[in-house]
This record gives C-alpha cells, sequence and structure tokens, in this order.
C-alpha cells in the first residue's frame, strides 16, 4: 500500500457554483508536501499547505483535512468516461494504490511514510463543481449510485509526505462501517443511517444531522 502521487490544487474559476474559484483542479507535486492540522470549517484551510478549499461552508476543515482515492477506483472510472484520469482529477489530495480507501472504516488510521497519522473521518459527497468539472451530465448521481466515494481524513499527527511513501493500517475500530456503507445510508439508503452511530469517529456535524433524522 503506498501514495502514487500527493496532490495539490490551482484556483481556478468555478462557473458551476457560483463562489468565484475552485481548488477541484488538483495535480502531483514533485517532492515533499508538509501536512498540518487545519484550522476548523469555515476558514479555507486544509491538511496539504498550498492547498485550500473556496467553498468554505461546505468543503475543509478538521475534519476534511485530506481526501485520498484509489487509483483502482479511478482506472474503473476510465472504462465508462473513454478517456484516461490522471492522478487528482477527482479531487483527491492522495491518490492511493493496493489501499481499499472505500473499505476503510470510519476511524480507521494510516501512517503515510515515516511520520503523518491521518484518520477516516466520512466519505465525499459530489457536488455541482464536482460533475462541472469532468463534464459529465447526471455525474452527481452516477458517482451517488457507484457508491465508491473516496475518504476525508484528518490530521492526527502532522509531517511531510511525497509520492510513494509507503502506507500503513495502524488502527482498525471495533464496529463495521465502512465508508462505502456510510455514504449509503447518508444518500440512497437512508433506512442505514441509525448503524452509522456506533463510529464516534464520524463528524459531529454529521452525527448530529443522522440523530435529527432517525428521531424525527
Amino acid at each position: 500500500m503506498k501514495l502514487l502521487s500527493v496532490n495539490v490544487g490551482k484556483p481556478r474559476p468555478n462557473p458551476w457554483k457560483g463562489i468565484g474559484a475552485t481548488g477541484i483542479d488538483k495535480r502531483p507535486v514533485d517532492g515533499p508536501v508538509a501536512v498540518v492540522v487545519p484550522g476548523p470549517k469555515g476558514t479555507g484551510e486544509v491538511g496539504l499547505v498550498g492547498d485550500r478549499v473556496y467553498d468554505v461552508k461546505h468543503h475543509g476543515g478538521y475534519d476534511q483535512a485530506v481526501y485520498a482515492y484509489a487509483r483502482e477506483d479511478l482506472d474503473g472510472w476510465e472504462a465508462e468516461f473513454g478517456r484516461p484520469l490522471a492522478n487528482g482529477v477527482f479531487g483527491e489530495n492522495l491518490t492511493t494504490l493496493g489501499l481499499d480507501v472505500n473499505g476503510a472504516l470510519i476511524g480507521e488510521r494510516w501512517r503515510v511514510g515515516p511520520r503523518v497519522v491521518l484518520e477516516v473521518s466520512c466519505a465525499r459527497v459530489p457536488c455541482a463543481t464536482f460533475q462541472g468539472w469532468l463534464e459529465r451530465e447526471g455525474w452527481i448521481r452516477r458517482f451517488t449510485d457507484a457508491a465508491v466515494p473516496g475518504a476525508y481524513l484528518r490530521v492526527i499527527e502532522p509531517g511531510e509526505i511525497r509520492a510513494d511513501d509507503p502506507v500503513e493500517i495502524v488502527h482498525r475500530p471495533e464496529h463495521d462501517v465502512t465508508v462505502a456503507f456510510a455514504f449509503r445510508a447518508m444518500t440512497l439508503e437512508p433506512d442505514l443511517l441509525p448503524r452509522l452511530l456506533v463510529a464516534d469517529a464520524l463528524p459531529r456535524e454529521a452525527s448530529e444531522r443522522i440523530r435529527r433524522r432517525t428521531t424525527a
């Protein structure tokens, strides 16, 4: 298990949400990239130095510091797209190889390289920027139906990472709530929502939303 690439965004216009700019255009970086604990959501800060988000209401902050997507899943989408998909094209910071990102448990921890420790917090939910960036009509629904969303991660121990760094799973919590399961519950299968509450590493706002939906 390793990183194929570490990807940082370049700001570009965002005509799909009307918020001015987006950082979804992420490209592989040569050399080490510093990983830090960002501030709370609302500041635009994320976990990789040199990167940021612009839709500060919905992205960034402690619980969405780093986004990972598996190269194997990108390869699967290539056949459907009919064109190559470069590392970073889904807006992911980490393109991984040999790591079951969607099968990762909420709260699972990865050691990346010699120092950095990241914790799986939640699944990525598609938005209009994602659809517009990929120029795929109906992409939000297609991505949702596929339920291979990739994972957001918190920064537990900062440091530096680079392409080809090994990834080691150093902790797995004692529940069965995977990234893919949480995504399905919060999108197309709301009957599954009560089962998410055993995953105490979910973002607080997500847990509160689940409780409201399940007690209404």
